[in-house]
């Protein structure tokens, strides 16, 4: 099998090199050996928002269970499956790891029945659908904070390549072939999930391998809890194996890599045979029917709707258009937990004319965008308290809720 088939199209090679320009510019450290690439790894290691995955639902809410995939695992995978395909395809490693770890940044708690209440209610209350790509890309632009050298809290200010995979990077597309789309705009342009292919080939190959990754690991977990009988994994195993191996994450990752590095061309593309394409959309089917599906799933959702809705409405009827900080304020004094926390998360992301003369006073330490402005109406307040929601891990979440039942 021939190998570095990429490697004069990847990134770094040769490419645009607005595939590394940022928004803002990075302060400089002496002596700083690394690419612009693998700068945006470690500030995505070392951000709050990847920090917190480790305890976001992947598929399975369980949260006393040790050994059931988190988004944090589920991350890792797609690195390991994305990280040996670049590697063998001759592909920039640092911007394809950058992607990875980036990827997912966006998810809210609940895994994905998560984001369609918060969806819902952002449809609803801010105009628009809540969908965990763009919200990813809002955070490293606009939400997650990292201190210079100075002491003064600045947003990620993350590539242009890295930015773009991560808000491109959908891997519930049904393709067998990745091409990098060749335009650079503006990522804001971006409307929909699934509208525009990554710019890069190191962006197709983390939207190839978010599928590859999560579907195994999903089998696994399913077998552990008892989703799966004897019957359906042997089902399982026809539809993947043909009776062989056993499907697992492992098989599953390890025969997807090395098809993908067998047929994958700059001519043809980031490629999966038709045979393995084929086993793949089956394992999907099947994990749809018989997982993502099972009722079994229904009081998890009641119990992440119950939640969700809870908070956003508790912290939605305390817009009067005029005072909010107050009104905010004094229902901290009832629930200091999620009042006083949505405060202080207001106060970082407002501008500071907006701001009570006593709220003003650490504002020289942040100089980090402003997406809520003054906070001057309805649909930018519930924006707020969408991206605020939408940050907590699930304990977090259910720490809050419970603060609401008492009275």
């Amino acid at each position: 099998m021939e190998k570095k088939k990429f490697s004069k199209v990847a990134a770094g090679q040769g490419a645009n090199p607005a595939l590394a320009a940022r928004k803002s510019a990075l302060y400089e450290r002496e002596g700083d050996i690394r690419s612009p690439f693998a700068r945006d790894y470690t500030r995505i290691l070392h951000s709050s928002a990847y920090r917190r995955l480790k305890h976001k639902t992947q598929v399975f809410f369980n949260a006393e269970n040790d050994h059931v995939c988190t988004r944090m695992e589920h991350v890792a995978h797609v690195e390991s499956v994305a990280y040996t395909m670049a590697v063998n395809l001759g592909l920039n490693e640092e911007l394809t790891k950058a992607i990875a770890f980036g990827h997912d940044l966006g998810h809210a708690p609940f895994g994905h029945h998560g984001e369609k209440v918060l969806s819902a209610l952002s449809e609803k209350y801010v105009g628009r659908t809540f969908w965990h790509e763009r919200q990813g890309l809002r955070i490293v632009d606009e939400l997650d904070l990292l201190e210079d050298n100075d002491g003064i809290m600045r947003n990620l200010d993350l590539t242009y390549a890295v930015r773009d995979g991560i808000i491109s990077h959908c891997g519930e597309v049904d393709e067998n072939a990745l091409s990098p789309r060749k335009e650079l705009f503006d990522l804001s342009r971006i409307e929909r999930v699934g509208q525009y292919p990554p710019a890069t080939w190191e962006g197709c190959i983390v939207k190839l391998a978010d599928k590859v990754a999560y579907l195994g690991r999903d089998v696994e977990d399913a077998v552990s809890l008892g989703f799966l009988d004897e019957g359906k994994r042997r089902e399982l195993n026809s539809l993947f194996a043909g009776g062989g191996n056993a499907v697992n994450t492992t098989v599953i990752m390890h025969d997807i890599i090395v098809d993908v590095c067998r047929h994958s061309s700059p001519e043809e593309g980031i490629v999966i045979s038709p045979g393995y394409f084929e086993k793949l959309s089956a394992v999907k089917a099947f994990n749809y029917r018989n997982i993502y599906k099972n009722p079994r799933f229904a009081a998890f959702q009641r119990y992440a709707e119950l939640i969700i809705e809870t908070l956003f409405g508790g912290l939605y009827s305390l817009w009067n258009g005029g005072d909010v900080f107050g009104e905010i304020a004094r229902y901290a004094a009832v629930y200091p937990e999620l009042g006083g926390a949505f405060l202080s998360w207001l106060i970082k992301f407002c501008d500071a004319e907006g701001l009570p003369p006593e709220k003003r006073g650490d504002m020289a330490r942040y100089s980090n965008a402003k997406p809520y402005g003054k906070l001057s109406d309805a649909r930018t307040y519930a924006l707020a308290i969408t991206d605020f929601i939408a940050g907590m891990t699930d304990a977090y979440a259910i720490r809050l809720f419970q603060e609401q039942l008492r009275f």
